[in-house]
């Protein structure tokens, strides 16, 4: 789906930053080099994963340069890196490889941006910052307000405006369950 540009972002005021990379990022990481027979994640007991590059194979382990040293590992520790075009994704369901250590990843530097909202497919999974976010106020609730999920960024405000929308329509994707809600 389309990222949107930063035009269409302006709509979201002061919470765009916390809810999408800017187009400059995105363009940048496009650009970045990678090496997809080279790069991956290595197990490390500290990390859980880290970032590396394999710099030879022997054996049945792995030589893996990381920013903290270099590590000897054996096959099933090293796994495939996405490129960094998937670095921040909205959706992690895009991802080439989703693994543990590439969903872990992504969260991971999401949380960093403060970009708190990611979906994995149907789910809408959120990390909580222990602070207050201006992604809450009423300029973001009509920001959401009448848009399909793939039209902006992830946030509770579109699953829930979704939800609203499709009891609206009629169109719930399981009306067994349509039904049950509406009892309740």
């Amino acid at each position: 789906f389309s990222a949107g540009s930063d035009q269409e972002m302006a709509i979201f005021g002061e919470a765009a930053p916390y809810l999408r990379k800017s187009e400059k990022e995105r363009i940048e990481a496009q650009n970045n080099p990678f090496d997809a027979k080279t790069s991956v994640f290595v197990a490390e007991p500290k990390e859980s994963f880290v970032k590396g590059t394999v710099q030879s194979r022997e054996g049945g382990k792995l030589t893996v340069k990381t920013e903290a040293g270099t590590l000897t590992v054996k096959e099933d520790q090293v796994f495939p890196m996405n490129p960094p075009k998937f670095d921040k994704i909205e959706d992690m369901a895009m991802m080439t490889h989703l693994l543990e250590p590439a969903v872990l990843y992504n969260l991971k530097e999401r949380y960093a941006a403060w970009m708190i909202y990611t979906y994995s497919g149907l789910f809408c999974v959120t990390v909580n910052p222990y602070k207050w976010l201006p992604v809450y106020n009423a300029e973001v609730v009509t920001a959401y307000r009448g848009k399909k999920r793939q039209e902006a960024p992830p946030h509770i405000f579109s699953i829930s405006d979704n939800a609203y929308q499709f009891m609206l329509t009629g169109e719930w994707p399981n009306h067994g369950s349509y039904k049950l809600f509406c009892h309740l």
